[in-house]
Formats: C-alpha cells, structure tokens, sequence
C-alpha cells in the first residue's frame, strides 16, 4: 500500500466522467423552472417545463413567484444568470448518459473549456520564450542572492499577494500562469516544488473561499440571496485572517522541515528531475543578468500586471488575457532577437508542454456536461434542500456547509452555483431563524474547502504543471484541510448564536 500511486490526472477525471454517467441511470432527473432577465426588452424570459414565456421585467414578476430579490438586481446587471425559482422542482423523462455520451464528453468539454485552453497553450508558449532568452535564469539566481537567509519572506508574501487577488477579483484560472514562475524559485530558494504549489494554489483556493468583493462569488450569491453584498463582510474578512494564518504557518513549517533536512520532502525522489527540469543544475556564477534581460524581465512581469487590471477593472477575460501573452512574447523575441524559426520553434514547445494540462481542464468541464445532459444536478439540488428543512441552527448551518461541499463535486463554477443555489437555499434560512449571508458563507467555505481535493477544480491541472502526483499532494494537504474544517465549522457556529 506504501507504494501504492493513483492514476494519472487524465485517468482520474474519466473514472468520474464514467461515475457521473453512471448516476445519470440511478439519480431521477428532475430542474427547476429557470428565470433569466433581458436589458434589451426589459422582460423576464421563464422557462418551465420545456414552456418558455415572457414576464414583465417589475418586482411584482418576482414576488408572484416567490423569488425574494429585489428587482434592480437584475436591471443593474448584478444577476445575470438565469437562476432557479424556488417551489419549482419537477421531474422530467430520464436521459440516462450511456457510453457513446461518455466518450464525447471529453470531446465537448475540450470545445467548451477552449477559452482557458488557449489561454494556458499562450501561456506555455511565452513561458517557452522566456527560456529561450535565458532571461528565468539570470532572474532567479537574481531573486536567490536577494532572498538569502530570508527566503520564508518568499512563502508569505506569494501567499499573502494571490490570497488578495482571489478575496477582491476570483483569480484562479489566472495562477495556471504564475506556477512554470514561481516554481523554480522556491526550488532556487532551497525549498522543494511542494512549497511553491502550495503558496500559489492554496494562496488563491483561500482568497476565493473567503471572498469578501469577489463578484464570482461573494456578491452575485448575496445578489442571489436578496441581500446586500456588504451583510457578513466583516465576517468573511475575519475568516480571511483565519484561514490564510494557518494556511501559511502550516506552510513554513513543512517548508523549515524541507530545508533543513530535504529527505523530509513529499517529492524528494524528484528533486533531480525538478532541477534538471527549470535548468537549476547549470552553474550559475557566470549569468549576469545584461540590461537586456532585465527589460525581457520587466516585459514579462508587466503582462500579468497588465492581466491583472484588465481583469479587474475593464472586464476582460480569456480572449483579452491570452492576447496579452501573446503580445509579451513577439515583443521579447524582437528585444532578444530571436529568429523567426527559433520563435515559432520555442513558443510551439512551451505550448505543447502544458497540452496534457489544456486536455485536464477539458475532460473537468466535460464531467459538468454529462450531469447538466443527464439533468440529474437540479435534482441533487432539490435533496440537498430538503435535508437542512427544520434544522437546529447551530446543526443547519454545519450540515448547510458539508452539502455545499458535496453539492461542489457536481457543480464546480462558483458563479454557476451561486444563482442555481441561493434562490433554493437562502429561503431556508428564514425558517431557521439565521441570517441569509450565513447561508452565503456556507457556500463559499463548503465550496472552498472541498475545492482543496476536488479533482474537478483546478488542482489536477496545476499538479501536472509542476509534475506532482495526486496522492503526493492529498497527502501534504489533508491535515491543513481537517484544521480548516473545524475552525470553520467553530466560526460558522459561533456565527449563529453570537451575533
């Protein structure tokens, strides 16, 4: 069992395609109508039961049908989903997945998930530029004698820096960036591959599930909710301390064991591969990092500043964020003077290196495919809601966090959740007698805490990235995932009866 490995990323995620298929044949499909809301006309588009109508865009249109939020969140643009209307669970005709849904799956989800494809395929080949040039080199060995002696500086400040990015904007698909970075110079600070994985994937994972303005999550589920975005915020940003504390200390401490004795590391017997890999077996006293790498340098870092803005303030997204790369990676190789051959040859490598990764995130998105053709999420949303119907407080609100986790495995978007969701679930908060932001912060903490091992997030692709089995990381994370869960489980707790 010692030597026991799980499969492959790519293999694991068709085992769950085949089990979604599966509960296609056991779990009774069943939706909710779906309400959606057109600027255009200013009308309400109802679909029920395969009937599609058209509402009056007013308040009254809502409360008729026992939707609780108020009207300007559609007319704002704040809720533009459509979302669930509570009350209208129905069953309908199964259409149970077979084999021939299975294997196009992948297919589907490759076609549907191109956007943050190409992003990541960009991406590799600007990374791939980048050591063409030699430029990630002479950086590193740079960032390396900067840091000496106050290298745990790197782990807080990664760490706190992402964290940030993920609580404000949602930055998640983003970080598929920063690991091919940020990597070898935690290996270059005498930390192993482990600690940079950690900084940046749990860096953001705890950012998101403690948003606090995240418009992904925290405030089109408080839209969602009916309630204002700022109700729980003081809450969140307290629990945003919380977990990112541990989620560091946690860190170091692996990270102090690592360097002082490095056979403690969970990827010891690939330590040589990690540094044949980044080019960190070349010597190094002779780089000198020429003006010229240095712009290179500067160049490649203002991209994802420029990323950055762009996302969070102008609206833009994948087709805008891969032209950014794109754009980075012509301008270094006319500063480097990379011939036209030597260009296309390395950006096509750097590309083709992460293709394993672009294929992660499509066969992710096709598991999602198989349920929503299957129609059995509503219907798992539907049981989901009856268990918490009736609950003790202090019980509804520690079962309301496990279902989201649960309900996560099967609906990974966070956006998508929150509009399909808290029409749903908010409600019942009144019955318990809870605040609805709490069933927000349930939402975010359940999502967020299973978000850590969910083979359906973000974690297969980045372990294939940096070349970590699953088992390796599942191992380091499960006793920061069991300290999370109960401080969480204590603050929502407390959450209910003291305040």
């Amino acid at each position: 069992m010692k030597n026991l490995r799980l499969p492959s990323p790519q293999s694991i995620l068709l085992i769950i395609a085949a089990f979604a298929a599966a509960l296609t044949w056991i779990i009774p499909a069943g939706q909710y109508d779906k309400l959606s809301y057109s600027q255009d006309t200013n009308t309400f588009h109802l679909i029920s039961e395969g009937a599609s109508m058209q509402l009056p865009g007013k308040q009254a249109t809502l409360d008729s049908l026992g939707i609780r939020i108020p009207i300007e969140k559609f007319t704002g643009g704040d809720i533009y989903k459509a979302i669930s209307v509570p009350g209208s669970y129905h069953k309908l005709e199964a259409k149970p997945q077979g084999i021939f849904a299975f294997l196009q799956s992948p297919v589907k989800g490759i076609i549907a998930a191109s956007d943050i494809i190409f992003l990541i395929l960009i991406i590799g080949g600007l990374i791939g530029i980048m050591n063409q040039t030699g430029a990630f080199i002479a950086g590193i060995a740079w960032i390396s004698s900067l840091l000496k002696g106050r290298e745990y500086l790197l782990i807080i400040i990664v760490c706190t820096l992402i964290a940030l990015g993920g609580t404000s904007f949602g930055l998640a698909e983003e970080t598929m960036a920063f690991y091919p970075i940020l990597v070898p110079v935690f290996l270059a600070a005498r930390y192993d591959a482990m600690t940079g994985l950690a900084c940046i994937f749990l860096g953001s994972a705890i950012g998101t599930m403690c948003s606090t303005v995240n418009p992904f999550s925290a405030i089109i589920a408080s839209d969602a909710a009916g309630i204002n975005w700022t109700s729980g915020l003081y809450g969140r940003i307290v629990m945003l301390v919380i977990c990112l504390s541990i989620t560091i200390a946690y860190i170091l401490n692996y990270a102090r064991k690592v360097k002082r004795d490095p056979s403690k590391s969970l990827v010891y017997a690939q330590k040589k591969i990690f540094e044949e890999m980044y080019g960190l077996n070349k010597e190094r006293e002779d780089i000198v990092l020429t003006a010229r790498l240095k712009l290179i340098l500067v160049i490649f870092s203002l991209s994802f500043i420029i990323m950055i803005i762009g996302v969070s303030f102008l609206g833009w997204w994948f087709v805008e964020m891969s032209s950014v790369f794109l754009t980075a990676s012509i301008i270094i190789a006319f500063i480097s003077k990379i011939r036209e051959s030597v260009f296309i040859e390395s950006f096509v490598k750097g590309a083709s290196d992460l293709l394993g990764v672009a294929f992660i995130v499509g066969i992710a998105r096709g598991i999602s495919i198989i349920m929503e053709d299957g129609l059995i999420s509503d219907s798992i949303l539907y049981q989901a809601s009856l268990i918490t119907e009736g609950m003790n407080k202090g019980i509804f609100v520690n079962v309301t966090l496990y279902v989201y986790a649960g309900l996560s495995f099967f609906m990974p978007s966070s956006s998508g959740m929150a509009v399909l969701t808290m029409p749903i679930m908010s409600p019942l908060a009144d019955v318990v007698g809870v605040g609805r932001e709490i069933i927000v912060d349930c939402y975010m903490y359940g999502m967020g805490l299973f978000y850590l091992i969910n083979p359906a997030s973000l974690i297969l692709a980045a372990l294939a990235i940096v070349q970590i089995d699953f088992d390796k990381w599942l191992k380091f994370v499960m006793p920061l995932l069991l300290m999370l869960t109960l401080a969480t489980m204590a603050f929502l707790t407390l959450s209910v009866y003291m305040f």
